[in-house]
């Protein structure tokens, strides 16, 4: 899967990673390399199902074009 990432650098040092398509999904890391890698581990826990999460539906499931 990709998933659109920005990348921000800040003024103190470090830079700032969110993906605008997951509300809340955020990280940083001091290289550019570092926060790619902690926001990727941060897509994986955000789309990660929890037991208590997981909805059941009985119906058929079927997909359209828009």
């Amino acid at each position: 899967m990709e998933i659109r990432v920005i990348l921000e650098k800040q003024e103190d040092g470090g830079y700032t990673a969110y993906v605008p398509s997951l509300p809340g999904c955020i990280s940083q890391g001091d290289t550019k390399k570092e926060a790619l890698d902690n926001i990727k581990e941060a897509v994986e826990l955000y789309l990660e199902a929890d037991d208590n999460e997981v909805i059941v539906y009985e119906g058929e499931v079927t997909t359209i074009n828009v």
